[in-house]
């Protein structure tokens, strides 16, 4: 950074933002839960360091929180199969580290520290990464200072920018093209990104395309999960499956009483409802909602099933082998501000149905684009599609090769990336 940036980043950035996150953790547990996790990482990165082979290279993860990890994964794991190396994975968010803390491949885990100039200087002088790999965009001005100082490559991995993002507004971007102008290679998820990464000035050298890591870890772990049987045959035989997953209040809105219609009057339909937040309070809003209206029963309870037509899933970990049994498939968050990953369940093949709200996703865009996605603005428009697709076969296989074609077309970003780091290790 220059003067002008690090002053104005380190005197003035720094101190609202740790204040801020001070103050909002007294309020917010998960917040909390990262400000005191982070009183002893130099210790307990000290203490790890000495189980492990000093002798081997270190490349360092690091991502923001638990999405961020999961595109991770596929590079860490061929990494670790392919070359002899000790890795180090970090994250900003609990909500990456609480749930990763036994990740296999990994051999050391810690939350990266707040990004003053001393503890980033600490945290490079006790892991000494040969390389650090940051996925997507949780960059941090005095972390990437202080590796470029050690002449330690850094490259930024599943890399996105969106031409109205705000790290292009006139003061911002010159603060931003001295940022990325530390990182050795940016790695991004497609064209159109890398023509924005490019508008800081930078050239075909530095910014390249490679793809993104998601379609590579949806498609691994759909492999493993058509393996899985979690639902009996007997429960779903004859059945016609439509998979609502992730889903807020404001999707329910729109398809519980969709499918309700469709239900009365094809008694073959089951739906299997996995809210995003599966608390109390949500899953029995949910049972009432059907109430006198249709039989529910939660999948805890699926040993006593006896002809219900709605699965309430009431726990969480199993969306994506969820998805294997869906002929239809809803991806939430779409009706409410952003929504979650289509690729889930359009790597099986199948019609992808969501709401408006897809600015953040690349993916929904495409998939809509190309026939594999269909977006419902409301009740009518989610009846209808259900209706048509359950309906008409071949309309349905049509759209639902469309999907899996786009997913296992954008497959291989991992051997690319992979390719890159490995010129330094």
């Amino acid at each position: 950074m220059n003067l002008i940036f690090n002053i104005f980043y380190n005197y003035l950035v720094l101190p609202i933002l740790y204040t801020a996150l001070r103050f909002a953790g007294l309020f917010n547990k998960k917040i909390r839960t990262g400000i005191i996790g982070r009183k002893r990482v130099y210790e307990e990165l000290i203490l790890n360091a000495t189980s492990i082979n000093k002798t081997k290279k270190l490349v360092w993860f690091h991502s923001s929180s638990l999405g961020e990890f999961e595109q991770a994964k596929p590079i860490i794991e061929r990494l670790k199969q392919e070359n002899n190396v000790n890795v180090l994975i970090t994250f900003f968010s609990p909500s990456g580290y609480e749930n990763s803390k036994k990740y296999p491949y990994a051999d050391l885990i810690a939350y990266i520290p707040f990004d003053t100039k001393s503890n980033a200087e600490k945290f490079i002088q006790i892991t000494n990464p040969t390389i650090a790999v940051i996925m997507r965009y949780d960059v941090w001005p005095n972390m990437v200072s202080s590796l470029k100082k050690k002449n330690i490559p850094i490259y930024l991995v599943d890399a996105t920018l969106r031409s109205n993002s705000p790290r292009k507004y006139p003061l911002l971007k010159s603060f931003h093209k001295i940022l990325f102008g530390d990182i050795t290679e940016i790695l991004t998820v497609s064209d159109s990104d890398a023509i924005e990464f490019k508008s800081f000035g930078f050239d075909d050298k530095k910014v390249k395309v490679v793809g993104d890591t998601r379609f590579d870890r949806v498609y691994q772990r759909s492999l493993l999960a058509k393996d899985k049987k979690l639902i009996k045959e007997s429960i779903l035989k004859n059945k016609k499956i439509f998979v609502a997953g992730s889903t807020w209040e404001q999707d329910e809105e729109v398809i519980f009483p969709a499918f309700l219609k469709l239900a009365s009057i094809d008694e073959n339909v089951l739906m299997i409802v996995a809210p995003h937040e599966p608390t109390e309070l949500h899953l029995e809003k949910i049972e009432n909602e059907f109430a006198g209206k249709i039989k529910t029963i939660r999948f805890s309870h699926l040993n006593n099933y006896s002809g219900e037509r709605i699965i309430i899933v009431d726990s969480i970990g199993i969306l994506l082998t969820l998805y294997t049994y869906a002929q239809i498939a809803y991806v939430g968050g779409s009706f409410k501000q952003n929504i979650h990953n289509v690729l889930e369940a359009a790597v099986y093949g199948t019609p992808v149905l969501f709401g408006p709200k897809i600015e953040n996703s690349q993916e929904a865009k495409r998939l809509a684009e190309i026939g594999g996605g269909f977006i419902i603005n409301n009740k009518r428009q989610a009846y209808r599609n259900l209706r048509s697709f359950f309906i008409n076969e071949a309309l349905r296989l049509k759209a639902g090769n469309i999907s899996a074609s786009f997913v296992q077309s954008n497959v291989g970003a991992t051997q690319k990336i992979i390719d890159s780091i490995k010129k330094v290790i």
